[in-house]
This record gives structure tokens, C-alpha cells and sequence, in this order.
């Protein structure tokens, strides 16, 4: 008699992993995570703009936010020791706390200063810069340690939203209140909105995890700092360790080098007002993100993050070649309108793989170290670029600036197909 065929497995519920009570905390943290984003970087340069810095110094000052590029360097101590002040809240909670009350210290100061004080504004900017770096970290273990892989994609989209929501506070809403306010009670009422996700830290569950406490400082340097690096190459072996930094080091770039200072400027010298701008990219194009980021968590959910991940690392990076269109037709917002309903839509659905796939490379003896490490070295290149993106810019023209963007989409794409078969199933259903 002919033994009975085996029943597929089933597929994960997209439903179930969305309706968890993580995912909906995952929301108002990503709010958390999102508003000091902009506040340090791009609507950031277009007060310095106003005050009447040039470009080349408004890219350096907006690149406060490489501080969110070098988190790897204190998150050893979010995974190793308790935050000061805050222990009874939990590992993951305590520091998170910490790092949202200085968030709302650093904004604060700079709308006391503004940029007429310029040396202790910049400080104040690198102080949120800096806490609002530690607010990642924190939220970012949080959301390994609360769920199983294969879950981590709904817990990436309802971040997305919430992160994005930010976005349109910190963008939008921001350039649009700047109009008919000062641009220091702009900030003002930003750091006023961090109060809403305090409250949903206070009332959030604390991970069930272990975290080893060192006995002394040579074992904290040991454990902390140099275990964590050494595990990644133990586990993948040193040539797929090195190939796979080197894929993290390139597939963002178009989009990191345009998150900073470089883009409020550009938009100004097309032609668009700043109503223009915060309804077309900070309102209409967050809205098309966050749909796009839903539809990019559920592909995880579905097949894993390998595969959208690298159907997305394409599509979206050869966005930044759109742009080129608002040189061709500067001031048309029925233009700006489409190049950001690609931009916005792409990049949402490269969010949850590329997030859910950083997750799976995770050894969560080291959470918070490895992932604020690998998240690192995604944005490190683009970041740096962003630095000197004014200067490139104004020597070479816009056009070509987004140009160079994209080109390292051609030695990414080729990690990528090498990386393929190594890659394939991580992070599915039943994986980690």
C-alpha cells in the first residue's frame, strides 16, 4: 500500500504575524526612532539654509546623523550593562528610556539656541543626534528579542509606520508650521510628541532574554566588544563573512546619500516651495512608503527576506536616476509627484527584508552589538557620501551627484548573484 503523501506545511499567516501586540509596539516605537531623524539631518538643513549658511557647511552640520552610522561602538552597553537610573525597567526598556528623555533634552536645547549660537547648536544636534542613535540600539534588540524570525517582517512594517508617521511630523509638518512660526517653536513641538511613545515604553513587555554581566573589565573588553565581531566570522566562515559585509557596504547607498542635507536644497533650487515639498514628499510620499513597507513585510512573512531583498536592492537603488526628471521639468509638482510615488513605494518594500534580514544574521547572545554593527555598515558608505554631497554637487551638478549614487548598485548586484544560493531560505519559516 502506497504510504500517504506528506501534507505541505502551511503557509505563515500573514494575518497572525500582523496582529501580534508586538507589532503594535513596534509602531509607536518606530514613531520613537523616526522624529529625531529628520530633526538632526534634512528638515535640519533647511533652517541652516534659512539662516543663510551655504550648502557645502549644511551638509557637514546635517551629517550629525553619522552618529547613527558608529552606534556599533557603545551598543556593547545596552547589551551588557544596565542603564543608569533605569535597571528596574528591564535591559531593553531602561536604556530605551534613557536614550527617548535625552532625545527630548537634545531637541529642546537646540530650539533654545538656534543656529544664531552656531558652536552650541551644533553641540546640542550631535547630543540628539547621539541619543536618538541609542534609542535605535534599544529598539532594535527589543524587536529581535520579543519575536521569532519569521515574525519579523510585520514587526519591521508596523515599525515603518510608525517610523514614517515621524517622518511626516518631522518633514511635513515641520516645513509646513515653519511658515507661519519660528523655526525654534518648530522644534519645540516636535520634542513635545516624543511624550506619546514614553508612555508606550512604560507600559511595553520586557524581553525574555539572558545577557551575560562581565565579572571585570578585561572580560567585559573580551565579551562585550571583541566577541561579538569574532562570532559573525565563526559562524559564516571568513570568506562568506566578507562577502556579505561587502554586499552590506554597497546595495544602500542611492539611498543613504540622499536622506541628508543634500535633498531640502536641491528641491529649493528646482523651483518647489516648501508647501510644495512637505505635501508632495513628506506627506504624500510617506503615506506611499508605508504601503509599501506593509507590502514588503508581507513578502516577508511569505518568503522569507532573501528573496525580496534582492528583487528590491535593483529596483529601488535605480530610483535615484529619476531625479534627473525635476532637472528636466524644475518646479512641475505633477513631476515630483511621480518620481516620489517610485522613490517612496520602493524604498518601503526594501524595509522589512533588508530589516528581517539583518535580524536572521543576528546571534542573540550579542543582539544588540551585531545588529547595530551589520545596520552600521548598511548605511556607513551612503552616509559618508552624504557628507561631501554638497561639495560634489556643486562642483559636478546635481545630475551627475545622483549619477555616481547609483553605481554601486554594480558591484552590489554582483555580490548579490554570488550570494544567492548561501542565502536563499535564511530567515523563513522554521529558520533561527
Amino acid at each position: 500500500m502506497a504510504a500517504a503523501a506528506e501534507p505541505k506545511p502551511a503557509r505563515p499567516s500573514v494575518w497572525k504575524a500582523f496582529a501580534q501586540p508586538a507589532a503594535w509596539t513596534m509602531f509607536l516605537f518606530g514613531f520613537s526612532s523616526g522624529l529625531p531623524f529628520l530633526l538632526v539631518g534634512g528638515t535640519l538643513a533647511y533652517w541652516l539654509k534659512e539662516h543663510g549658511i551655504v550648502l557645502s557647511e549644511i551638509t557637514v552640520i546635517a551629517s550629525a546623523g553619522m552618529l547613527y552610522v558608529f552606534k556599533f561602538l557603545w551598543a556593547p552597553l545596552l547589551d551588557h550593562w544596565q542603564a543608569p537610573g533605569f535597571a528596574r525597567l528591564g535591559q531593553r526598556r531602561g536604556w530605551l528610556l534613557l536614550a527617548q528623555l535625552g532625545v527630548i533634552a537634545g531637541l529642546v536645547a537646540m530650539a533654545l539656541l538656534t543656529p544664531a549660537q552656531l558652536p552650541f547648536f551644533i553641540v546640542a544636534t550631535v547630543a540628539a543626534a547621539f541619543f536618538g542613535a541609542t534609542q535605535d540600539i534599544a529598539v532594535d534588540a527589543w524587536r529581535i528579542e520579543i519575536a521569532p524570525p519569521n515574525q519579523q517582517g510585520a514587526l519591521v512594517a508596523t515599525y515603518s509606520l510608525g517610523y514614517r508617521i515621524a517622518l511626516m511630523a518631522a518633514g511635513a509638518f515641520a516645513l509646513i508650521l515653519a511658515d507661519h512660526v519660528r523655526w525654534n517653536l518648530v522644534y519645540l513641538a516636535l520634542a513635545a510628541l516624543m511624550l506619546i511613545p514614553i508612555a508606550a515604553n512604560l507600559y511595553a513587555r520586557e524581553p525574555v532574554a539572558s545577557h551575560r554581566l562581565p565579572a571585570d573589565w578585561r572580560e567585559a573588553m573580551r565579551y562585550a566588544v571583541a566577541d561579538p565581531f569574532a562570532d559573525f566570522f565563526r559562524r559564516y566562515g571568513v570568506v562568506l563573512a566578507l562577502a556579505t559585509l561587502a554586499f552590506l557596504l554597497l546595495f544602500k547607498i542611492p539611498e543613504q546619500a540622499t536622506i541628508g542635507g543634500i535633498m531640502g536644497p536641491f528641491y529649493l533650487d528646482m523651483g518647489f516651495s516648501k508647501t510644495q515639498i512637505g505635501a508632495i514628499t513628506k506627506v504624500y510620499g510617506i503615506w506611499i512608503g508605508i504601503v509599501g513597507a506593509f507590502v514588503g513585510g508581507a513578502m516577508v512573512v511569505r518568503w522569507g527576506p532573501w528573496r525580496p531583498l534582492c528583487a528590491m536592492v535593483v529596483l529601488c537603488g535605480s530610483c535615484n536616476l529619476l531625479y534627473l526628471l525635476l532637472i528636466a521639468f524644475p518646479g512641475n509638482p505633477w513631476m515630483l509627484t511621480v518620481v516620489i510615488s517610485a522613490e517612496n513605494f520602493t524604498l518601503g518594500m526594501l524595509g522589512p527584508p533588508t530589516v528581517a534580514f539583518l535580524s536572521a544574521l543576528v546571534n542573540r547572545e550579542h543582539t544588540a552589538t551585531q545588529y547595530a554593527l551589520l545596520s552600521s555598515l548598511v548605511n556607513l558608505p551612503g552616509k559618508v557620501l552624504g557628507i561631501f554631497a554638497g561639495g560634489i554637487a556643486m562642483q559636478v551638478g546635481y545630475g551627475a551627484y545622483f549619477v555616481i549614487t547609483v553605481l554601486a548598485l554594480v558591484p552590489a548586484t554582483v555580490l548579490l548573484i554570488w550570494l544567492w544560493p548561501r542565502y536563499r531560505d535564511v530567515g523563513k519559516e522554521g529558520a533561527g
